[in-house]
């Protein structure tokens, strides 16, 4: 019997990250979660069978250490993020930093830990999670819209450069996803902008073909998808999951 596939989630614990950690475990992978906390991973790693490792994706130490513990990886999910929203003339330094160094960074060092086993190995998969904010402007975003057009740069060069060796990489992109998290940063945008949350809400499916906001499951079956054997093919892109919003 083969062994299971190896993937590895980053910012596991909630949102898009757990609902990509279930989604792999459903379909045979052997799935590892980590996230800043091992608070925010055990619960899921006991419900669904995962094994929890503690990381900062923006320090070298500690993802050395957790690819240590992680062990080879087949599939590197890079979904660790950070957003605070805040208008470009009161964004600290230390918050712009901080953006690059988890969303742009934190891919780039656990990019490099899983590199070489896949290289190696002439097999491996990369998906790095940037979201429509990697596409376009949107304000009061301007260090989340940096660090992921970052994200996105990233993601082509690597696939270029790895492409091949057996490796591929790709983004996707989706756009606003209803987690408790989206809904919590949604709440300082509206204040920011001296509206409700419910009529911030409105107003963003408004400009949405499909008029909604989208499900955690939807993007975790793109991402899976990207990590199964008919998207061999499939390198350096960048798959837009926003109902057609940016197509306008």
């Amino acid at each position: 019997m083969a062994k299971a596939r190896h993937v590895v989630v980053t910012g596991g614990g909630r949102g898009v990250g757990a609902a990509t950690a279930r989604r792999f475990k459903e379909l045979g992978y052997r799935v590892t979660v980590m996230a800043r906390t091992r608070a925010e991973i055990e619960g899921l790693a006991d419900e669904i069978g995962a094994y929890a490792v503690r990381i900062d994706v923006g320090d070298p130490a500690s993802v050395e250490a957790a690819f240590m513990a992680a062990g080879p990886v087949d599939v590197l999910v890079n979904n660790a993020g950070m957003v605070r929203p805040s208008p470009v003339t009161k964004t600290d330094v230390r918050v712009w930093e901080e953006h690059l160094k988890v969303n742009l960074t934190g891919a780039f060092l656990c990019a490099l830990k899983v590199l070489p086993g896949m290289i190696s190995r002439q097999r491996g998969r990369i998906i790095n999670v940037a979201g429509t904010t990697g596409l376009t402007g949107v304000p009061n975003l301007a260090a989340l819209c940096a660090s992921k057009h970052g994200l996105v740069g990233f993601t082509r060069a690597l696939a270029v450069e790895v492409g091949h060796k057996g490796v591929t990489v790709n983004a996707i992109c989706p756009g606003f996803v209803d987690t408790p998290s989206t809904r919590e940063n949604l709440e300082v945008l509206a204040e920011k902008q001296g509206t409700e949350l419910d009529a911030l809400i409105e107003s963003l499916k408004a400009r949405n073909p499909q008029n909604r906001l989208f499900t955690p499951e939807e993007v975790a079956e793109a991402i899976t998808w990207l990590a199964s054997p008919g998207s061999q093919a499939i390198n350096g892109a960048i798959i837009t999951m926003d109902g057609g919003e940016l197509a306008g």
